[in-house]
């Protein structure tokens, strides 16, 4: 009888640490991207969703209206120094990302409120807004994917890639 205790204890604790080894990716998993101006840091911080078998832009995304630019938390820039995004000036700071997409071109957001939940959006504290230029993938693009240069912003996800210039000011 002991020696059935011990083994069962044995079997139930392997299995047990074994359960908790196995960690699920996250379905929409953390990323970043960051360029350097001037020898000054920028960086955008965000979740990457995936398509899934989805009809993202234009069906999960409706046209016109504010989507997060990623999942989970509020996609998050920080800049080291005042950028010229487009024909927006932005202050050396903390920000929110969101987007607007069309069928024909995006909106940019810079919004001054750090730290929410994606889906937290409010236009009060926007300070300000841009047109990004929107033309086809050449191919899928699975997981949504934000780059930034020295010279561009540029959003890809689906069959949809959004681009704006950068630049120090």
């Amino acid at each position: 009888m002991k020696h059935f205790l011990l083994t069962t204890t044995l079997i139930l604790a392997t299995v047990g640490f074994a359960a908790a080894q196995q960690k699920k990716a996250p379905a929409s998993p953390p990323a970043e991207t960051s360029a350097n101006f001037g020898g000054k840091a920028v960086s955008i911080k965000y979740a990457s969703p995936s398509v899934k078998g989805r009809k993202i832009v234009g069906g999960l995304l409706p046209f016109g209206e504010v989507w997060r630019a990623g999942a989970n938390s509020a996609t998050a820039l920080h800049a080291e120094t005042d950028l010229q995004i487009g024909t927006l000036a932005v202050p050396k700071g903390d920000y929110t990302i969101y987007v607007i997409p069309t069928a024909t071109e995006w909106t940019l957001i810079i919004n001054k409120q750090t730290g929410q939940w994606g889906t937290e959006y409010s236009q009060s504290n926007d300070l300000g807004r841009a047109k990004m230029t929107v033309k086809a993938a050449p191919a899928l693009v699975e997981s949504f994917k934000i780059s930034l240069s020295a010279s561009a912003l540029t959003m890809e996800w689906e069959n949809t890639i959004a681009t704006i210039p950068v630049k120090a000011k």
